[in-house]
């Protein structure tokens, strides 16, 4: 794993430096790894990880490992949950535009999310970034963006790492991987078995295309339609195609959240690769389908120029991208629906119903025209 610079306790501290070397000998710098740069770049990722920092965080920057006390008071029989992930080839489109400051909270947004959909309650996070060569502005910029993620789901950074492979990778080159844990009552999971038919599924819009599906996008849009992702986004658009493309990814753990004390949640599904049958069947209990209406909610754009650029089919564009809808949630239909309505609508979603359970065999039905 190379040579890392840690990022420990509460979130950084760097390794060893090198013995000093003959006049003549060689370094750690020649051979692409500036410890320099990475003890600038550990200097200024310092506020955005205190940024995140919650009552149970224990010391601070610096060590070994991060310490956060168990806010055991608060549950009665917790179970913890842990989810890691990344954000695929969306960092292309970040290297290409040079534009870092959203996809680290993209990071934050695939874990804490996942841990949603089980209930739970984010309460630490960690990161690593693997570079070809540390860069401290680059740093700087992505960790802006995690310390923004964990800051809207009040999760704390209480460690990280950032480790340079030259030879392994080019100059520029990065990788962002995370890791979230949660905690939830144990009777508080939240599993799809209590569905029922006739609960209903309502969808949280995503303005974007979230973390997914992008190396399909980039396919159809720069390589076989040669577009540059500074022309606009399509046609009268007030924006670029890689303003488009790196529209950052929605927090939904905070509303799902709120949602679980004031409805009867039955089940939610974090809609990433796979698209909406490819994650909703993931919480359907047997005997059960989803039915899924499109004409429910406006497609973004961004979708249809993926589609006409690649002349791509609309089951393969419905398994591959979200579509517009992040998360969604089944509640039982009547009062439960209204208020998940209302709370989801006040905590800033737009959300709607997309479609319902039914009596089946499992599966995720997609009906109805786009719009």
């Amino acid at each position: 794993m190379g040579h890392p610079i840690r990022r420990s306790g509460s979130a950084v501290t760097d390794v060893v430096d090198d013995p000093s070397p003959q006049a003549s000998g060689a370094t750690y710098a020649g051979a692409g790894v500036d410890i320099g740069a990475g003890d600038r770049a550990v200097e200024r990722i310092k506020g955005h990880v205190r940024s995140t920092f919650r009552p149970e965080v224990l010391g601070d920057i610096g060590g070994f490992g991060g310490l956060f006390a168990f806010p055991k008071d608060r549950y009665r029989d917790p179970v913890l949950v842990g989810s890691t992930d990344g954000v695929g080839t969306k960092a292309l489109i970040a290297k290409a535009t040079g534009e870092f400051r959203t996809i680290g909270l993209d990071l934050v947004a695939m874990c804490v999310d996942d841990l949603a959909c089980l209930g739970a309650e984010p309460l630490f996070f960690l990161d690593y970034i693997a570079v070809g060569r540390l860069d401290e502005d680059h740093i700087d910029q992505l960790l802006e963006g995690v310390a923004a993620g964990c800051r809207q789901a009040n999760c704390a950074i209480i460690g990280g790492e950032m480790a340079a492979h030259p030879g392994a990778m080019e100059p520029g080159d990065f990788d962002l991987v995370g890791t979230a844990v949660g905690v939830v009552e144990r009777d508080g999971v939240i599993t799809g078995e209590r569905l029922r038919a006739g609960d209903v599924l309502i969808g949280l819009p995503s303005p974007g295309l979230r973390s997914n599906g992008y190396s399909l996008a980039r396919q159809v849009l720069l390589e076989r339609a040669g577009r540059s992702l500074d022309e606009p986004a399509w046609p009268g658009a007030g924006h670029s195609l890689g303003a488009e493309l790196l529209v950052p990814s929605v927090i939904y753990s905070p509303a799902v959240r709120a949602l679980l004390g004031a409805v009867d949640v039955r089940a939610v599904a974090h809609i990433t690769g796979g698209g909406l049958p490819g994650n909703l069947v993931r919480v359907l209990p047997a005997g059960l389908d989803a039915v899924v209406r499109q004409d429910a909610w406006e497609r973004p754009r961004i979708f249809g120029e993926i589609q006409r650029a690649g002349n791509v089919a609309d089951d393969e564009m419905a398994k591959v991208f979200n579509l517009g809808i992040g998360m969604v949630v089944a509640v039982p239909a009547g009062r439960d629906e209204y208020n998940a309505l209302d709370v989801l609508r006040n905590a800033g979603h737009r959300a709607v119903r997309i479609g319902v359970v039914t009596a089946g065999e499992g599966r995720v039905h997609v009906e109805g025209t786009a719009r």
